[in-house]
């Protein structure tokens, strides 16, 4: 009996299970886009070609330094340009500050002369008997320099408050910075007042009667002429007595409490001979009639203001 062999030429293949998921199978087969595919095979076939990634670092590096010496150089020949421009600039103010020192210094000159020459018109223009009394009121104006005995006090920072700089001097938003204040000075000259002296000066700031002692930031004014720490105080008077009366009077006791609690530094010392400069200006006023009044109509014309 024989046996036919099938067809193999008309037979149907068996259809995959998951032929109706077509578009999934797709997605599992290429799950990556074709475009990405054929950019990343670029990519391998450059790197393959091109120089090893090494080689690249160095060229790079050596691009970066080539640009921070080209950044560098070209800093420092603008420099050496304008370096000549800002000397000549600085060589001017300075000379201008010198011609303005040397100007104010021919004006003080003049202004001492001028005061000398007066002073002596003046002594030859009193009768002798006056002469005491105008070198009495030269000497309480502060018109004229003194000398003689008297205290010289010293009042200075504390040690802290010179590296703290420790912020302004007024007296308002008063802190405890260990700084000397415009009030401080305002008490230790009345202090000095009070217990005796003739005449008073501030680290050769000559004081009156018209003087005021203020603060503006970070310096005390002494008739709107600034000074800096340490305050040298001179007053002229019976040396040991006046230094005794001011360091038992109410104000050398608040200078040792600023000096005990504060650290405000503080020397005082009787002085056999001390000189004190004459006042740099004096105001003169003088008593005026009062506008629109009449001769003995009882209004008092006698009244100046000081």
């Amino acid at each position: 009996m024989s046996h036919q062999q099938p067809d193999r030429s008309n037979a149907r293949f068996a259809p995959r299970p998951d032929a109706s998921m077509s578009l999934l199978t797709n997605v599992m087969d290429h799950s990556l886009d074709d475009g990405y595919a054929q950019a990343a095979a670029r990519r391998a076939a450059t790197g393959r070609q091109g120089l090893p990634r090494t080689v690249r670092a160095k060229l790079v590096l050596a691009g970066g330094l080539v640009l921070a010496a080209l950044v560098v150089t070209l800093g420092a020949a603008q420099a050496q340009v304008s370096a000549p421009t800002l000397a000549k600039e600085r060589q001017e103010l300075i000379d201008r500050i010198n011609r303005e020192t040397s100007d104010a210094d021919s004006l003080q000159g003049r202004v001492d002369s001028l005061r000398n020459q007066v002073d002596t018109m003046q002594q030859q223009a009193l009768h002798p008997q006056d002469r005491s009394k105008a070198e009495l009121l030269a000497l309480l104006t502060g018109s004229t320099k003194a000398s003689g005995p008297g205290v010289k006090l010293v009042v200075d920072d504390a040690k802290e408050a010179v590296s703290d700089a420790g912020g302004p001097r007024e007296t308002n938003d008063f802190s405890d910075t260990g700084r000397v204040r415009d009030r401080d000075m305002q008490r230790v000259v009345n202090g000095l007042w009070q217990s005796g002296a003739e005449a008073i000066s501030i680290n050769g700031q000559r004081l009156t009667s018209l003087s005021a002692v203020r603060a503006a930031g970070d310096a005390i004014l002494v008739d709107n002429r600034p000074l800096v720490p340490p305050y040298t105080v001179l007053a002229l008077g019976d040396g040991q007595r006046l230094s005794t009366a001011f360091q038992d009077s109410p104000d050398g006791q608040y200078l040792h409490a600023l000096q005990d609690n504060y650290g405000v530094r503080t020397a005082i010392s009787a002085e056999k001979d001390l000189t004190l400069p004459a006042a740099p200006s004096l105001i003169v006023r003088t008593a005026k009639p009062k506008a629109g009044a009449a001769a003995g109509d009882g209004t008092d014309t006698g009244k100046g203001t000081s």
